[in-house]
C-alpha cells in the first residue's frame, strides 16, 4: 500500500465529500468547505471549484463519496444531495480539473483503506459508526471486493431479522441497531425522553445504567457483524471508528468483549480495536486513491 505522506509530496488531491461539508488536502495543505443549502449541481460545483482552486493543479484526484455511483461515474443515489442523482461525475469533475485523472469511491471503503495503511495491516475490517454505519474490507493490501464492483456495505448486514427498520427499507441491519441515532433512540426508550448527545455521552462516561445499556446493545450488534465477517474474510484485526464511537471512551473495547463471547470453539478471536484516524480516514483514503487510480478500474 502506498503511504499517504507520499501522496502529499507528488501533489495529489484528496477530496472527502459529505452531505454538509467537503474536506480536501493537497501537498500538505488542507481545507474545508461547508456546503450552502442545495440549489443545483452547478452551484455545488462552483463552490467546490472555488475552494480547491487555490491549491493549484493536482497530478491526480481521489474523491470519497457517500453516494452510490455506477462504474461509469453516474450517481445512482445520494440521500443528502438528491439533486446529483443521474449526474456523471467524470464529466462534471473534468470541468474543474481538465485533463487530470479523477477517481471516485465510497467513503467507507476509502476509510478502511486509509486505516489499513495507517496500521500497516494488509487484512483488515473497518466499521465507521456515526449517523449511519459505513466501512470496508481490505484484503491483501487492496480494497475488497474492489471499487469498480461496488461499495462494501457493512452497515447493511442483517444481524437481527426481527430488528428495527433500517433506512434501506429492510429490518435488522447493523445500521438500524448500532448507529448513533439507533443508540440514542434505544436510550430514549429506556430513559423516557430523547437525550441530547451531550447528556448521553456524559451519562455514559458516568456509567449511568440507561446509557450503558443502550451502548452495550449497539456493541453487541457490531460484534455479531464483526464475528460473521471474520468467518469469511479472516482479517488480522477489526477497527471501530466514526465520530459517534470515537466520542464514547471504551466503545471499541466493549465491541471486542462482546465478540469474544461469540467465537466458535477452536477459533481465535480477531482483535477489535479503536481506529487511528478519526474523522480524517476518508480524506486520507481519497489521497491514497489518487495515487492508485487502478483501484477504480474493472
Amino acid at each position: 500500500m502506498a503511504q499517504s505522506g507520499e501522496e502529499d509530496k507528488i501533489t495529489n488531491l484528496g477530496i472527502d465529500i459529505g452531505g454538509t461539508k467537503v474536506a480536501f488536502r493537497m501537498g500538505g495543505r488542507s481545507g474545508e468547505l461547508r456546503w450552502a443549502p442545495f440549489r443545483d449541481i452547478r452551484d455545488d460545483l462552483a463552490q467546490l471549484a472555488a475552494a480547491v482552486g487555490e491549491l493549484g493543479v493536482p497530478a491526480a484526484v481521489g474523491v470519497a463519496m457517500p453516494a452510490t455511483v455506477d462504474p461509469d461515474g453516474t450517481v445512482l443515489t445520494w440521500p443528502n444531495r438528491p439533486g446529483w442523482t443521474g449526474a456523471n461525475l467524470y464529466r462534471l469533475f473534468d470541468e474543474i480539473f481538465p485533463g487530470v485523472p479523477v477517481s471516485f469511491a465510497d467513503d467507507g471503503d476509502l476509510a478502511a483503506v486509509a486505516e489499513a495503511d495507517a496500521a500497516g495491516c494488509a487484512d483488515l475490517v473497518y466499521f465507521g459508526v456515526g449517523t449511519g454505519i459505513g466501512g470496508g474490507i481490505v484484503s491483501g493490501g487492496r480494497p475488497w471486493p474492489g471499487f469498480a464492483r461496488g461499495s462494501c456495505e457493512l452497515g447493511h448486514l442483517i444481524v437481527d431479522r426481527n430488528g428495527p427498520p433500517c433506512t434501506c427499507g429492510r429490518s435488522g441491519c447493523v445500521q438500524a441497531l448500532a448507529s448513533g441515532p439507533a443508540t440514542l433512540s434505544r436510550a430514549a426508550g429506556i430513559l423516557g425522553h430523547e437525550p441530547e448527545f451531550a447528556e448521553f455521552s456524559q451519562a455514559y462516561r458516568d456509567a449511568c445504567g440507561w446509557a450503558m445499556a443502550a451502548v452495550q446493545e449497539s456493541c453487541a450488534a457490531l460484534a455479531a457483524a464483526a464475528v460473521g465477517i471474520a468467518e469469511l474474510a479472516h482479517p488480522s484485526r477489526v477497527l471501530i471508528g466514526g465520530g459517534f464511537a470515537a466520542a464514547l471512551p471504551g466503545f471499541a473495547a466493549e465491541v471486542d468483549a462482546q465478540a469474544k463471547t461469540l467465537v466458535r470453539p477452536g477459533k481465535q478471536a480477531v482483535p477489535i480495536q479503536a481506529a487511528a484516524l478519526g474523522g480524517l480516514s476518508s480524506l486520507h483514503g481519497a489521497l491514497l486513491l489518487a495515487g492508485n487510480q487502478h483501484w477504480g478500474k474493472p
